[in-house]
């Protein structure tokens, strides 16, 4: 199967797609993440450039910060997925945390999104204590904002020109999570 194949439909009653695992990610890694985050459409909704490298990208992970997390979704032997959440070190704001995600092209609406935040929010509640949840999210990307409302999280703000993708500004939503 190529990187751009589409997969065999999962089973709608799982918790996670059949063979879905999610662990840390690891340097090792890099050239999948590489190939993973060069995909337009996935870089199409994040802050990233085209073109990274697997050594750039295993230098961010060999000097990924104590208070960052970094999770893999891997699905038939690919990387098809990646969360992360950066806990704030100010001593004002160590209960909050900013988390960001991606999944790969072919793999949208197949709960590989789902999983990686349900897992990422777990960590967040169940081992860093953190209160607040926060992110920022493309206007136009409908189904992430429909995944982030069903887990809790509501619109804080309207950023305008937050970003400048494909040619163009782009605005944001900041949205939050507060555990209560």
């Amino acid at each position: 199967m190529s990187e751009f194949d589409t997969p065999p439909p999962l089973d709608p009653d799982a918790r996670w797609p059949t063979g879905l695992s999610i662990r840390a990610r690891t340097p090792d890694d890099a050239p999948a993440i590489a190939t993973l985050i060069n995909l337009p459409g996935y870089r199409y909704g994040t802050l990233r450039i085209p073109h990274h490298t697997p050594d750039e990208v295993r230098k961010n992970i060999e000097n990924q910060s104590s208070n960052s997390f970094e999770l893999i979704a891997e699905l038939e032997g690919r990387i098809v997925g990646i969360c992360g959440l950066s806990r704030f070190p100010n001593p004002r704001r160590t209960h909050v945390g900013s988390i960001g995600m991606g999944v790969h092209d072919a793999y949208h609406g197949r709960g590989i999104a789902r999983a990686l935040l349900g897992e990422i929010l777990a960590i967040a509640d169940r081992w860093l204590n953190l209160k607040r949840v926060e992110l920022t999210v493309y206007t136009d990307n409908d189904r992430a904002i429909r995944l982030y409302e069903r887990n809790g999280f509501v619109k804080e703000g309207h950023l305008r020109c937050f970003g400048f993708r494909d040619g163009e500004y782009v605005d944001a939503y900041t949205m939050a999570r507060i555990r209560t």
